[in-house]
């Protein structure tokens, strides 16, 4: 059974920080390029981050770069770990945030690629 468990969202202050995990099990996910995306309310779901299979690679939307960080863990057993390490955050950043998974492509092209797997989201509220 595959699953993609989000945690680690919450409600913070402007210009705070927290770290969102997944942690992803039923397939081999040290071969698939990992991601999040966000959806605010009443808007489209857009890219986010994410990460090659090896971790060497990653790519981001220009709305969260330098302000966010993508990493993975694939040394679990049968577990794989990803994270987004949010800082400076702004409420523009609230959202749900959903973990990604897809096998057949490349960093730069997961945010036009369908997504293989999906995580059932966690929320983020930054208030102002």
């Amino acid at each position: 059974q595959v699953q993609l468990v989000e945690s680690g969202g919450g409600l913070v202050q402007a210009g705070g920080s927290l770290r969102l995990s997944c942690a992803a099990s039923g397939r081999t996910f040290s071969t698939y390029v990992m991601g999040w995306f966000r959806q605010a309310p009443g808007k489209e779901r857009e890219f986010v981050a994410a990460i090659s299979s090896s971790g060497r690679s990653t790519d981001y939307a220009d709305s969260v770069k330098g302000r966010f960080t993508i990493s993975r863990d694939n040394t679990k057993n049968m577990v794989y770990l990803v994270y987004l390490q949010m800082n400076s955050l702004k409420p523009e950043d609230t959202a749900v945030y959903y973990c990604a998974a897809t096998k057949l492509t490349t960093v730069q092209a997961m945010a036009v690629t369908p997504i293989d797997y999906w995580g059932q989201g966690t929320q983020v509220t930054v208030s102002s």
